[in-house]
């Protein structure tokens, strides 16, 4: 868990984030729902078709809980001023050829908050769970050449390859998705 950071500079401070399992989760459901389809139905899919429900939403966040008893799966959740405002998911490889793999997942940050240092603190914790799990190698997924491509770069992931027309839009209008993947260090 750690506490959001450097007052004075726009960034949010006082922000929680911490991993939440099955257990957790009615309580922060309510929440994550209200976040994801704000994000979903203003500009970022994360795999979805806008506009999605309420129950859509929540459908999603329950079909993951089999995989959060398991272990598989890492939630991570960030909270401020009492509401969550953003979450990561970490997917651990389960193949035997692959132990040191996962994948990061439907990262999102509330609207009101972005660029202000929320995003990123998820994305540390993220490489710190998988670091934890001794995962040195995440991959990703994301729509090639908008802003959250350019944001992971910048947090020193690399592109692999794009696929062109990887996923559509309501009008059928296609989105190039670009793989990216970032080696991490043991931290000294």
């Amino acid at each position: 868990m750690i506490q959001a950071e450097e007052k004075g500079t726009g960034y949010v401070t006082q922000l929680t984030i911490r991993p939440v399992g099955a257990t957790e989760l009615a309580d922060v459901i309510k929440d994550l729902v209200h976040v994801f389809r704000d994000t979903v139905n203003n500009g970022s899919p994360l795999g979805f078709m806008p506009p999605i429900t309420v129950e859509t939403a929540r459908d999603y966040w329950l079909s993951i809980l089999p995989q959060l008893m398991s272990g598989t799966r890492i939630l991570l959740v960030g909270s401020y001023e009492g509401s969550v405002v953003g979450s990561a998911q970490l997917e651990l490889s389960q193949r035997t050829n692959s132990p040191h793999r996962a994948d990061v997942q439907r990262v999102f940050v509330t609207r009101s908050l972005r660029g202000r240092g929320v995003g990123s603190a998820l994305m540390r914790e993220v490489e710190e769970a998988a670091r934890a799990e001794g995962r040195t190698l995440l991959t990703l997924n994301t729509r090639y050449a908008e802003p959250a491509h350019a944001w992971y770069k910048s947090l020193g992931y690399l592109d692999v390859g794009v696929i062109p027309g990887w996923t559509i839009g309501a009008d059928g209008e296609r989105y190039d998705h670009v793989t990216m993947f970032k080696e991490l260090r043991s931290k000294d």
